[in-house]
């Protein structure tokens, strides 16, 4: 799909759009060609690329499980936080794009 009909049909500017498909083509979740006929496309199936892969690839931050916090009650603090990020990665692991296109009412094989 091209980078523009992307763009239009997210409501995504050209320029962001970039940025995150860079990102995802650097993570091996998508390829692009260049030319008239050129655009992107999934690297693998949708039923095998989950929204943690893309999360992963474009904010890991969002992801990644925080370290004990200092203070009196930071190791305490620190366990809850460690149990939300492990509760989201497990969620986020278990959805395809396969299933979030068949929850669509037409597929979208894009991001």
């Amino acid at each position: 799909m091209k980078l523009e009909d992307i763009s239009r049909r997210e409501e995504i500017s050209p320029s962001f759009l970039v940025q995150i498909l860079n990102e995802m083509k650097r993570a091996g979740l998508v390829t692009s060609k260049r030319g008239k006929s050129g655009g992107y496309l999934l690297a693998r199936p949708p039923g095998g690329i989950t929204i943690l892969d893309i999360v992963k690839a474009i904010e890991p931050a969002l992801v990644e499980i925080p370290t004990d916090s200092p203070g009196s009650s930071g190791s305490a603090v620190s366990k809850v936080w460690q149990g939300v990020s492990t509760r989201l990665s497990d969620r986020l692991k278990s959805i395809s794009l396969e299933a979030v296109a068949a929850d669509a009412a037409e597929p979208m094989y894009f991001i």
